[in-house]
């Protein structure tokens, strides 16, 4: 019987999918301002227990149902369709990416993973997730994910449109502006706040991005400073005709690249005018060549 439970039943034993929804059924999230609907993934009965504590102290939020496996949080995911999935980059029977690759890119609902080990943190970029949660998790740290989930998701008003992995955060597009050109305007100023000040960088002055934990490391020329935000956050805010995603973890501005050097399998290098050498991994080479106008 798959290891899947309703959160809001308090029976001992979990009941299977079947308790939740009939076979081959889909419980939309009906109103914008429905609750939050999440589904927990963790094969760590304590690790679900302190989601389920955490998702509990917050109000707008409705926990679903809890998987201990990979494939049943596949087919709770189908079934479901819950509105967030907290996963856990380990199950014992699939990895992170390869229950996203099983949920398919018009099911996969907005996506957190979770992580005992820090090394593994930069996973969520990969797998376009909207952050990362890295245990033992606080209860700060749960809240500033839960707002971040529900900003990105706040323009969820269309509940049939399906999510999307190329999106970068699996959601709604972003709202129209008032000027009616049919997405947010793109970011012109990034606000880094520090214990002493909030120092404003213009975006015009950006070369590069790198993600860095919980921050990106915004480069302009060979200074750096450090930014709260998620290098998937930060792609969707930044105009794609100057801007350009290289790797994971790095997104670059096209007009700063110098040249290209081939590295290995596919892979270059790139060189920026003042010297800086980058990664261009294979995953992300259709975006360079995209944003050049030509093939490599």
């Amino acid at each position: 019987m798959p290891h899947t439970s309703p959160l809001a039943r308090p029976e001992p034993t979990r009941p299977d999918l079947a308790a939740l929804a009939p076979m081959g059924a889909v419980v939309p999230n009906e109103s914008p301002a429905a609750p939050l609907r999440v589904l927990v993934a963790d094969d760590e009965p304590l690790a679900r227990a302190r989601m389920r504590t955490l998702l509990l102290r917050h109000a707008g939020v409705a926990p679903l149902a809890e998987c201990a496996s990979g494939a049943d949080t596949v087919e709770a995911v189908r079934r479901l369709r819950p509105d967030l999935l907290l996963l856990d980059l380990h199950l014992p029977d699939l990895d992170g990416l390869q229950v996203v690759r099983s949920v398919g890119v018009g099911v996969l609902p907005a996506l957190v993973l979770v992580t005992a080990h820090h090394e593994h943190a930069l996973a969520a970029f990969e797998h376009d997730a909207l952050d990362y949660l890295l245990k033992p998790v606080s209860d700060e740290r749960f809240r500033q994910m839960l707002e971040r989930v529900r900003a990105r998701l706040a323009p969820r008003g269309d509940a049939a449109a399906p999510p999307s992995l190329g999106a970068g955060w699996p959601g709604a597009e972003p709202a129209a502006p008032e000027n009616g050109t049919g997405r947010a305007p793109f970011l012109k100023q990034i606000l880094v706040r520090s214990l002493q000040k909030i120092e404003i960088v213009d975006v015009a002055q950006v070369d590069w991005l790198q993600s860095d934990g919980d921050y990106v490391r915004v480069w302009t020329g060979k200074v750096s400073r450090l930014h709260r935000a998620t290098l998937a956050e930060l792609e969707q805010q930044l105009d794609p005709t100057a801007f350009v995603r290289i790797h994971r973890s790095t997104i670059v501005r096209t007009s700063r690249i110098r040249e290209l050097e081939p590295y290995f399998h596919g892979e270059y290098v790139v060189v920026l005018h003042d010297g800086t050498r980058l990664k261009l991994s294979r995953t992300y080479r259709a975006r360079l060549e995209a944003a050049l106008g030509q093939g490599l």
